[in-house]
C-alpha cells in the first residue's frame, strides 16, 4: 500500500479549498471576528475582562484576531502569537467563562455563517482551542496541583 507525501504547501491549499468550498475565505473570517468581538463587548459577562484586557487596543487586537481564525480556518500561516501565555496572565478568567465564549461563538456563527456546514467547521476548531486553554490555564481536573499537598 502507498502511501502519498503532501508538501506543506499541498496541504494549505486542500484546506483553503475545503474551507472555501464551504463559503469560508478571509473576507468572511473579517465579518465574523468584527461582528463577534462586537458583542464580547458588549456582553456583561464578557465584556469587562475584555475591556480590562485589551482596553483602548481593539485597533491591534482585531487584526491579530483575524490573522489567528485566518490561520486555524485556512491554514493561512500568519499567526505568530503565543495564546496561552496571554490568557495565562488574565487573572479573572474562570472556567465557565470559555462555556460562554463558545456559546457567544456558535450564536455569531449561526447568525453569520454562510451555512451549516461553516459552523461546524469553525465551532470543531473553536472547541478544541477552548479545551486546550483550559488545560493550559486550570489542568487537568482531579490532579493535584504541582507544589501542593495531595
Amino acid at each position: 500500500m502507498s502511501e502519498t507525501v503532501r508538501s506543506a504547501s499541498e496541504r494549505r491549499l486542500e484546506i483553503q479549498r475545503r474551507a472555501n468550498a464551504i463559503g469560508i475565505d478571509e473576507a468572511y473570517i473579517s465579518l465574523l471576528v468584527d461582528e463577534f468581538y462586537r458583542r464580547v463587548r458588549s456582553d456583561s459577562i464578557l465584556g469587562p475582562i475584555f475591556e480590562e484586557a485589551i482596553g483602548d487596543r481593539w485597533d491591534h487586537h482585531l487584526p491579530r484576531m483575524k490573522s489567528f481564525w485566518a490561520s486555524v480556518a485556512l491554514n493561512a500561516g500568519t499567526y505568530s502569537g503565543q495564546p496561552v501565555p496571554a490568557h495565562k496572565k488574565l487573572t479573572r478568567v474562570q472556567q465557565a467563562h470559555f462555556q460562554h465564549w463558545l456559546t457567544m461563538f456558535r450564536s455569531t456563527l449561526e447568525d453569520t455563517a454562510p451555512g451549516a456546514e461553516a459552523v461546524a467547521y469553525f465551532m470543531e476548531r473553536a472547541e478544541r482551542i477552548a479545551e486546550s486553554l483550559q488545560l493550559a490555564m486550570f489542568g487537568f481536573p482531579g490532579l493535584p496541583i504541582k507544589g501542593s499537598a495531595a
